[in-house]
């Protein structure tokens, strides 16, 4: 199966964008590898010519294809081995059982130290890919302390989780804080009544040209219509919990009136539970001045390859498209069941922004990064709304070499986004200067 053939997917906030490679890509023939149970799968990538690689790049995402994510050529052609890998929920998020989701990495991480010459292992973690890597290596260095505890909404139980290897670096790839947190807590519409799509309070309705909706550019909120905002979706959120407990409960133990084992678990106007548009309520999607500059200077790395630091303005547009997704079935509502909402999509919090009890859900990277020590790479796309949370996540954490630059003009991807261009070709150079940089990072460590 030759590289030039392979049908690609790259998955984040539910986000799918997908191309076949070029020939520009196909400098590595990659090579199919079957893990257990069937649905875990992998596919190897090595360098063409140069010498044998020393490290190898594992990277998956909860539920997304990666076996021909573009990071599997671009590492290959700059002398890495790198495993794409699917996980046994591939594109299957109503079942998901997010604990299991270590055991498929520890798949990865075992079968490349393996291979001959690899000595040492990096975990890419690329949108949602970022806390499944995250959470296998806080659980490697902490043991399953990590995930159990009583602030957890859903401990983890799985034995296999006891003693995983731990790898040797990771790289985050404009990570967010948490599927929890951005699929839900930020996505939901907290103007729901009852849980009744079509039921709304206009007060709090994000898509209401009186709280500052604009139908056609970037909208403008007050500062007091997004804390109302901000708090509405964490009591929502904490709603949401408070009813799939209950269930949970009865449902272990063995009193639940429909079925034993588990229920469906519908959340209307709350992101997309399918591979597709970002469907949501987000406000930073529909407002770009929320968030939209670094709190301190940072690194930046500009389109010509040069690195300043300074506070840096994101160059992300709005999306007022997204209404007519939120109020929708296919593109607006959750399909969960009880436990895979509670397991992959909960987290309790006061406030949407900044009230979140990060370590109430092991689907966290807040929480993971406070229990990493080997170094650790941050980097976040200039032209997406995740850079502020990328700069959060390297203010918690605690590796003492760690590192945080941001990619100017980049989409989430790391490709050129050309709807934040000002002239044809502005950000042209991102994907290249992204790449070079991870390379660069990864062999003066390693």
């Amino acid at each position: 199966m030759k590289a030039k053939n392979v049908f690609s997917v790259f998955v984040g906030i539910g986000l799918v964008i997908a191309v076949c490679a070029s020939e520009s890509f196909s400098q590595s023939n990659p090579r199919f590898i079957q893990f257990s149970p069937g649905t875990v799968k992998g596919a190897l990538y090595t360098p063409d010519s140069g010498p044998a690689p020393h490290v190898g790049v594992v990277l998956m995402h909860p539920l997304a294809s990666y076996l021909s994510h573009r990071a599997c050529t671009e590492l290959s052609k700059r002398g890495f081995m790198v495993l794409g890998m699917n996980s046994r929920f591939d594109n299957n998020v109503t079942n998901i059982w997010w604990e299991e989701i270590a055991l498929d990495v520890r798949q990865g991480v075992d079968f490349l130290r393996k291979q001959p010459g690899i000595t040492k292992v990096v975990l890419l973690g690329h949108s949602g890919g970022s806390p499944t890597m995250t959470f296998y290596q806080a659980i490697a260095e902490k043991g399953m302390a990590y995930c159990q505890g009583a602030n957890k909404i859903i401990p983890c139980t799985d034995p296999g989780l006891k003693s995983l290897p731990p790898a040797d670096g990771v790289v985050l790839m404009d990570a967010h804080p948490g599927n929890p947190i951005i699929g839900t807590l930020r996505a939901n519409n907290p103007a729901i009544i009852n849980e009744t799509a079509n039921l709304l309070d206009p007060s709090l309705d994000p898509f209401n040209p009186a709280n500052g909706y604009n139908p056609n550019g970037p909208s403008k909120y007050s500062e007091e219509f997004k804390a109302r905002y901000f708090k509405a979706q964490a009591d929502r959120m904490n709603r949401l919990i408070a009813q799939a407990l209950e269930k949970w409960k009865k449902i272990q133990a063995g009193t639940y009136d429909r079925y034993p084992d588990d229920d469906i678990f519908v959340i209307p106007s709350a992101g997309t539970s399918r591979p597709g548009p970002p469907g949501s309520a987000t406000l930073s999607l529909l407002d770009p001045s929320i968030e939209a500059t670094t709190a301190q200077p940072r690194k930046l790395l500009k389109n010509d390859g040069t690195i300043v630091t300074q506070v840096v303005e994101n160059v992300k547009v709005g999306d007022p498209n997204i209404k007519k997704e939120s109020a929708g079935f296919r593109d607006g509502a959750k399909i969960f069941t009880v436990k895979s909402f509670l397991s992959y999509n909960a987290i309790r919090a006061t406030d949407s922004q900044t009230g979140i009890d990060w370590c109430s859900s092991n689907n966290s990277n807040p929480c993971a990064l406070q229990s990493i020590s080997v170094p650790v790479l941050i980097t976040a796309a200039g032209g997406f709304y995740l850079m502020r949370d990328n700069e959060s996540l390297y203010e918690v954490a605690v590796s003492r070499d760690k590192d945080f630059i941001i990619i100017e003009g980049a989409d989430h991807q790391m490709m050129p986004c050309k709807p934040c261009e000002k002239t044809p070709g502005q950000y042209s150079n991102a994907n290249k200067n992204f790449y070079d940089y991870v390379a660069k990072w990864i062999t003066t460590r390693f």
